[in-house]
């Protein structure tokens, strides 16, 4: 078997196999890389001695970690591993519902093979595809993921490289496609050994984790491959369906042909290859559509984008929330909303107080599908950065959370869940960390409750990260979804997904068809996707709204009312919700 290794920085190259040492040579063909040939097989534990050190390093580019981050690596077989085949039925992006799901906590157990055990909850939903939090491998057992640290492997705990394969098999058996979440911005403070290998990371850009990952700076080139392999391995290997990019705006790139272009067109180019519809999601606060605009039109190309416009118009008119970014949309939420819905983002070139400047760039409507964008009520961020990682159940009405529910499965957006909001979960989903390093467990913990005592909060109302504690009240209580309130919220769920499944105006892509009207003071808003009208009433007091024209019937309610009367108008109970169609 061969191995290889970047170490461009590196005198001499040795590699431990089990018990033996072999020497690597240089490669001639390839600048800073080195080579061995060795008998291995499945299971095997490798790593690399540089320039004569004594204990050896796991392998950039290694697949399993079953140690953890500083142990040695393995070789994996995927021959051996389940084949992942395809769902029966290739949904389309602009077709999709998705479900973000963290492996971690979406069972007590935490693990792949759990989490498959539970996909005849979400078939019975109606999703279509289930986007994975991050699964690399970070230092301790439990954690969100975004602190991983060898973007080729497999964090062990949650199953391995086996255990993903074994979900996705599931997952694909069950109709359902797979999408993971990849962090290329930054790698986890603790585990890193890529600086040992050569120049990964640079002081050319500073990020909000310390240096950037080089993607512009000399030997880049290498780098830039590195993550490139990483993401198609992705999609390659075991048969997954799609990438969420983590923060690409924390991407430091400043070349003319950026790294995000290459990974689309390097996507785009393995759907060609094997036939199968693969995509990118970007994470981007940039309010810029040319993220997802196509190459061929001077975009980066990327598929879709989560809009959080959309989330943070929604979450104001819901909850009242005024505070950091929700400033700028705090002052007429449902405005606000209105305007999400039918241009995409609230500021395209508009005033943002919380930046102190104008942000964002108009979306083209004539070429830019609604389907690009995600609109979502609850996201692992919006829930778990929160100080006591409330969900909206922790204070809102089941009226409101249906009200929710019905503007994000009914919206013109590709439709977004997090994992038990489909029946109002009354767990919270906080921040946790399990971080064997004492001083990093302390930094963490004290720099949280810092962070939130700038808002008032007291420091011991502040969740322990470390506290294994914090990661149990995390994981979903399963037995909530048979109990009345949450059974019910759960009905309404599946009579929406099962409305949009129904009826394609509901997934009509224009932007500019969508007709809104709103009262920002009596707190109601409707919305017209073709034949399809959608009221939802944000007060408690019962309100009539008036449609414009007779000629439709109720299609889903969520408090019983009657169809509308001959001239147009309807009787909406408080905090309540209705769809109506021709």
């Amino acid at each position: 078997m061969q191995f290889e290794v970047w170490a461009p920085l590196t005198g001499h190259v040795a590699m431990r196999l089990d018990d033996a040492t072999y020497d690597m040579a240089r490669d001639p063909e390839r600048d800073g890389w080195w080579t061995a040939q060795a008998p291995a097989a499945d299971g095997s534990r490798y790593g690399f001695l540089l320039d004569g050190a004594s204990v050896p390093r796991p392998d950039p580019r290694g697949r399993r970690l079953p140690d953890g981050p500083d142990g040695l690596s393995a070789v994996v077989d995927f021959t051996a591993l389940p084949e992942p085949g395809a769902p029966a039925r290739r949904i389309p992006l602009q077709d999709a519902v998705l479900y973000e799901l963290h492996i971690g906590t979406f069972t007590p157990e935490g693990t792949f093979d759990a989490a498959a055990a539970r996909l005849g909850h979400l078939t019975g939903l109606g999703v279509t595809h289930v986007e994975l939090m991050p699964v690399c491998p970070f230092p301790g057992r439990h954690g969100w993921g975004y602190d991983g640290v060898a973007p080729w492997a497999v964090h062990e705990p949650y199953g391995g490289p086996a255990g993903l394969a074994r979900f996705v098999e599931a997952a694909h058996a069950a109709g359902l496609g797979v999408v993971l979440d990849v962090v290329h911005n930054h790698l986890g403070p603790s585990g890193n050994h890529l600086p040992a290998y050569g120049p990964y990371f640079t002081d050319t850009h500073h990020t909000p984790w310390g240096a950037a990952v080089n993607l512009d700076a000399p030997g880049s080139d290498e780098v830039r491959a590195y993550l490139l392999g990483s993401a198609l391995a992705w999609l390659r290997d075991y048969g997954i369906d799609g990438l969420r990019l983590d923060a690409v705006h924390a991407l430091a790139d400043g070349r003319a042909l950026t790294f995000l272009e290459e990974l689309a067109a390097a996507v785009d180019g393995l759907a060609a290859e094997t036939g199968r519809p693969l995509f990118l999601i970007a994470e981007s606060d940039r309010c810029d559509p040319r993220t997802v605009t196509p190459r061929a039109d001077g975009g980066l190309g990327l598929h879709a984008q989560w809009n959080d416009d959309f989330h943070h118009a929604l979450h104001c008119a819901l909850t009242g929330e005024s505070q950091a970014y929700y400033a700028d949309f705090a002052q007429a939420p449902l405005a606000a909303l209105g305007k999400t819905l039918t241009r995409g983002f609230f500021h395209d070139g508009t005033w943002s107080s919380f930046r102190g400047r104008s942000h964002g760039r108009p979306v083209d409507r004539r070429r830019t599908p609604a389907h690009r964008f995600l609109g979502y009520t609850q996201t692992h961020d919006q829930i778990g950065n929160r100080a006591l990682g409330d969900r909206l159940a922790a204070s809102l009405s089941p009226g409101l959370l249906a009200c929710a529910a019905t503007v994000a499965l009914t919206g013109p957006f590709v439709p977004m869940l997090f994992m038990g909001e489909e029946w109002g979960a009354g767990t919270p989903w906080q921040y946790f960390t399990d971080h064997p390093d004492p001083e990093l467990a302390e930094a963490v913990r004290t720099g949280r409750r810092r962070e939130f005592a700038a808002h008032g909060w007291k420091a011991e109302e502040i969740p322990d990260p470390q506290d294994p504690a914090t990661r149990d009240r995390s994981c979903l209580d399963w037995a909530e979804p048979d109990q009345a309130d949450h059974a019910r919220l759960l009905a309404w769920y599946r009579t929406l997904v099962a409305l949009r499944r129904s009826h394609p105006d509901l997934r009509d892509p224009d932007l500019a068809a969508v007709r809104v009207a709103h009262d920002e003071e009596r707190r109601w808003l409707t919305f017209r996707r073709g034949d399809v009208r959608v009221a939802v009433n944000l007060s408690p007091e019962p309100v009539t709204i008036a449609l414009g024209r007779n000629g439709v019937r109720v299609l889903a309610a969520w408090e019983p009312l009657g169809h509308p009367g001959p001239d147009g108008r309807i009787h909406v109970p408080g905090e309540s919700a209705v769809v109506l169609g021709p």
